[in-house]
């Protein structure tokens, strides 16, 4: 059963005997944004179409903001674009963006542990975190830290974007969606996630 075989957050809540919740966690946690980024993210939004694909979204929004706040987290992380994770036949797939632990023997290498799943869906949320909750509970079995490690998930349009962590067997929902119209926001929401990840990652070495 592959993640996208999870219509809804339901069937793996159902499944895997994880308790969900919602609440307020996300520390928004400022960082500065190059104007080059602006400048460049706001010609795509003018010039390009992208609203009827998901490959559209990834590529003209999605990629090109993971791939600026991953600037500041590049000694610590890789970024990877739809590479497929596998534990297990009813937990595998491509998740659309995955951030790992960089590997020391260079970028080539997939290296565990991983962080953070991320979904584009054009407006099927509902959907979406079905599928990636599957993939967070992937990731934390592969880990293989369920009892102490956080792992983070994001669902997004382009347009809006929602949080939501695992850790053991609950399931926190960010009650705050963030806007592509507050990209400052946005950027500090998503920093804070990287944050938490390098604080994961550094609880991990000790």
């Amino acid at each position: 059963m592959s993640f996208d075989s999870y219509k809804n957050v339901a069937e793996v809540l159902k499944e895997y005997s994880i308790v969900s919740h919602e609440e307020n966690f996300i520390v928004e946690t400022e960082i500065n944004i190059r104007d080059a980024f602006r400048e460049d993210l706001e010609f795509s939004l003018r010039e390009f179409t992208f609203e009827e694909s998901e490959y559209a979204i990834c590529e003209a929004i999605i990629f090109p903001i993971l791939k600026e706040i991953y600037r500041s987290y590049r000694e610590s992380f890789s970024l990877w674009s739809h590479k497929s994770l596998i534990y297990d036949t009813m937990l595998s797939g491509i998740p659309d963006y995955i951030v790992a632990k960089k590997s020391p023997l260079g970028k080539e290498v997939f290296e565990q542990p991983f962080f953070v799943a991320v979904e584009a869906k054009r407006d099927d949320f509902i959907k979406g975190w079905g599928q990636c909750l599957a993939e967070m509970v992937a990731i934390q079995k592969i880990n293989q830290q369920s009892e102490f490690q956080n792992i983070f998930g994001i669902v997004s349009n382009g347009q809006f974007w929602q949080f939501g962590k695992l850790k053991s067997n609950l399931f926190t929902r960010e009650i705050k969606s963030y806007t592509l119209s507050d990209l400052d926001m946005l950027f500090a929401a998503l920093n804070y996630i990287f944050v938490q990840c390098r604080l994961e990652l550094e609880l991990m070495s000790q």
